[in-house]
């Protein structure tokens, strides 16, 4: 283990914000986790748990311990009708996508260039083109810093929702991801009737999906070690199906999907672009050109005008449609996770 006393965050979050913390831990192995705990200066301090940074938004610096997962290693077991994934949670999951293909493990595909490691992919329960975690997660391993166990947690105990889990909430600061077991079938069936996938027709390979996700993705979403970013930073609003409807009449165009019995899914995208925001910038951070979901810093931007920015995108998509984005990026205050309104206030 490596530890770093006032150390520096900006290589260590993909939106590229300059931000400090008091103590910088880079763990490899778990007995790095007992020695932490054991520490009563370190074991203290407001603790933040970083994978790839690709999800978070530093408001300002962290008075605390930042504990950075390294932990590597990949697993397979064979269960007959399907395989088994054992993946140490510092793994790159976008890597991890990739590394099952070549083995013919599919299942993965549609979540192909998600960024981020393999640990940070339950707490949001990543999704995409019609795929979440959830429906290939069979266990999450997380050590439990109040009892200093390893536990295995089940994926029906995880309590998994849309970018939403029980790691975000009752053990966001009590367990620390340390594996995720991914349970994927021999038996393969394809999900492609999502977006640009539809194209792909009944029966598409694994393979065609991937190249599909990703050209879709490289077209869309800019590159974080060229242009700062941390992906969607919104996520897609679930609203009444009678808004939806009613919004349906006045924008035939507007995308909309199912989201269980009288609720409907709006692409947050779509809203924002509607609004004609895609470029509008406040200082050095801006609405991106081609997706107007990703707010981008253009160099030297501020973590004070990323937030303006975020809450003007907000404010002016609820004026326009009577909706209310919630961000999907995590916003780290000096103590700990905060919100919009917490910072604008």
């Amino acid at each position: 283990m490596k530890l770093t006393p006032h150390a520096p965050l900006s290589t260590l979050n993909t939106l590229g914000l300059e931000a400090n913390c008091l103590w910088l831990a880079e763990v490899t192995q778990l007995d790095d986790l007992v020695q932490l705990r054991a520490s009563a200066e370190l074991s203290a301090l407001p603790r933040l748990v970083l994978g790839g940074g690709s999800n978070i938004l530093f408001c300002d610096d962290f008075a605390g311990l930042v504990v950075h997962n390294g932990m590597k290693g990949i697993a397979a077991h064979d269960e007959g009708e399907h395989w088994l994934l054992h993946v140490a949670a510092g793994e790159n999951w976008h890597e991890l996508v990739c590394h099952a293909l070549r083995q013919g493990w599919h299942g993965l595909e549609n979540l192909a260039l998600i960024p981020g490691t393999v640990g940070a992919a339950p707490v949001q329960n990543i999704g995409a083109y019609g795929v979440e975690l959830a429906s290939v997660c069979a266990y999450v391993e997380a050590f439990n810093w109040q009892s200093g166990e390893l536990e295995r947690i089940a994926a029906a105990d995880c309590q998994f929702g849309y970018r939403d889990s029980i790691f975000k909430h009752d053990y966001q600061d009590s367990h620390f991801i340390t594996a995720v077991g991914l349970r994927l079938p021999k038996a393969w069936r394809p999900v492609a009737g999502y977006g640009p996938l539809a194209a792909l027709g009944e029966a598409p390979t694994a393979q065609a999906i991937f190249d599909t996700v990703c050209a879709t993705r490289m077209a869309k979403l800019p590159d974080p070690a060229i242009l700062g970013n941390a992906g969607s930073f919104f996520k897609n609003p679930v609203v009444p199906a009678a808004l939806a409807e009613s919004l349906k009449r006045k924008y035939p165009q507007m995308p909309l999907y199912p989201a269980g019995e009288g609720l409907a899914k709006l692409a947050a995208g779509w809203l924002i672009d509607q609004c004609g925001l895609k470029g509008f910038a406040i200082g050095r951070a801006a609405v991106h050109q081609e997706q107007a979901l990703v707010l981008v810093n253009l160099g030297g931007a501020s973590a004070m005008e990323l937030i303006a920015l975020a809450a003007h995108v907000r404010d002016t998509v609820e004026q326009k449609f009577g909706v209310a984005l919630e961000h999907e990026v995590r916003f780290m205050g000096t103590q700990g996770e905060t919100w919009l309104d917490e910072v604008l206030s």
